[in-house]
């Protein structure tokens, strides 16, 4: 899947008679992934690309003064977006320019002229352009006018509601996997760049990868039982998400992210790590002393539920 980053980077000649869907796609969610197959299938019949239009920041951002707490990074929905059989991924940036640019305005220079579409697709609520006028009743007569096929994705529901990020967001924040992985339709997951640490795992005998959460929406603080995915290989880890009580006087301004997969020792610096969240083996808590943490830590790594990976024991050392 390629990516385009910009308005200036586009050119009609950069694709080959695509068809496109515009959203944010916070989460990548099975709503999400409803519309994509759609348009994967319409680029299908239209012989040509199946090409997203998405932005660099929530419009909310811009619009209202604050945006929802976005379920995923810019870099995370990349990465999903590019495991649904999409040709490209163009990415704009949500700025006063973009917010003031009327639908159709939009629709003839980026889609039309820059993109070159032959076909727009539309989700159950997708709007665009000045004031979101841009919907399908209002986009349908500029099809007509400049060549291009237009069509709209059938919403699906859980329980008899949309899925939506918010939906998502609150049972990750209520600590319920299952039914954040039911309205994903995967298990839920967080991702990002492997940062150095203070070392303190590799004291207790316990190394960890360090990652940085920027972007993510997070479970309650605890231990979990994870997948960790580094360079295309799977491991069966621990992960503690938190703050260390055990050690106020390395107390992180904000959650971490550590992991451990017993018998490898993680050093990849700045490279990707996606956890997958399995199972919530316990809360965070202080420990009165080291000694207690590491038996602890012991007694949490024993109650891995393996093989819950494809790699549980071998795999990348330490560089």
């Amino acid at each position: 899947m390629r990516v385009v980053t910009g308005r200036d980077a586009l050119t009609e000649a950069t694709f080959r008679r695509p068809v496109v869907a515009i959203g944010v796609f916070d989460g990548v969610h099975r709503g999400h992934r409803h519309v994509l197959e759609s348009l994967r299938a319409f680029a299908d019949e239209a012989d040509g690309e199946a090409v997203v239009v998405t932005f660099d920041t929530h419009p909310r951002a811009l619009l209202d003064g604050r945006a929802p707490r976005p379920l995923v990074s810019l870099a995370h929905r990349l990465l999903l977006l590019s495991r649904l059989g999409l040709d490209a991924v163009v990415v704009l940036p949500f700025d006063a320019a973009m917010r003031d640019t009327p639908y159709d305005a939009f629709v003839a220079d980026v889609l039309v002229r820059r993109i070159g579409l032959r076909g727009l697709l539309f989700g159950y609520d997708t709007c665009f352009g000045r004031d979101g006028l841009g919907t399908f009743d209002t986009v349908a007569p500029l099809a007509l006018r400049h060549g291009f096929a237009v069509r709209r994705a059938p919403p699906i529901a859980v329980a008899g509601r949309p899925i939506s990020a918010t939906r998502i967001r609150e049972a990750l924040e209520r600590g319920d996997l299952e039914a954040a992985a039911e309205l994903l339709g995967r298990p839920p997951t967080l991702y990002g760049p492997v940062v150095r640490g203070d070392g303190r795992g590799r004291t207790l005998g316990f190394p960890t990868a360090n990652v940085d959460l920027e972007g993510e929406s997070l479970p309650p603080a605890g231990v979990y039982q994870v997948v960790a995915t580094l360079r295309g290989r799977r491991y069966a880890a621990v992960a503690n998400i938190g703050t260390r009580p055990t050690f106020p006087d390395a107390r992180p301004a904000r959650p971490l992210l550590e992991v451990h997969v017993p018998g490898v020792d993680f050093a990849f610096y700045g490279e990707p790590l996606e956890v997958e969240l399995v199972r919530k083996i316990r809360d965070e808590r202080r420990f009165p002393d080291r000694d207690a943490l590491v038996a602890q830590i012991r007694r949490d790594v024993a109650s891995l539920a393996l093989p819950a990976a494809d790699d549980p024991t071998g795999g990348p050392t330490d560089r």
